[in-house]
């Protein structure tokens, strides 16, 4: 049993979620390191700004995992605020994307998948992404 559980204006607990983000028409976006960076310090902001709380993030070429925990917010409330947040900032800091990729749409694809489950699994399987932690050594790496 947990002690202190997370406390909102008028609910008390906590739904830990893996959300995934995918790039509209799953373009490798993430495969330029500036891109995959900017966009990991502008998550992590829009995270900040609506107070959500985050354990971890990976990016693969074309999507971005997220273990946060929901709050109050349903998994749509909390794909609209993420997505629009970051999108923009994107969208503005890289300008020649909308024109070479993103001509007819925004940056993200309007699928959003959320599980909820063993977090510690999702957080192993977090690491196992192409840019998971930093610091972690991977096969590839002695290829």
């Amino acid at each position: 049993m947990k002690l202190n559980p997370t406390r909102y204006s008028s609910a008390v607990g906590e739904v830990w979620v893996m959300m995934t983000f995918k790039t509209r028409y799953c373009h490798n976006v993430f495969d330029k390191k500036v891109i995959r960076e900017y966009t990991n310090a502008v998550l992590t902001e829009a995270l900040q700004h609506y107070e959500i709380r985050w354990r971890k993030k990976a990016f693969d070429s074309n999507h971005v995992h997220i273990n946060l925990c929901m709050g109050i917010y349903s998994k749509p409330e909390i794909a609209k605020k993420l997505k629009g947040f970051t999108a923009t900032k994107i969208f503005k800091e890289f300008w020649w994307l909308k024109s070479w990729l993103f001509r007819s749409g925004g940056f993200w694809s309007p699928v959003t998948d959320g599980r909820s489950g063993d977090m510690n699994f999702y957080d192993r399987y977090l690491s196992t992404q192409k840019y998971g932690m930093p610091d972690q050594v991977k096969l590839s790496t002695f290829l």
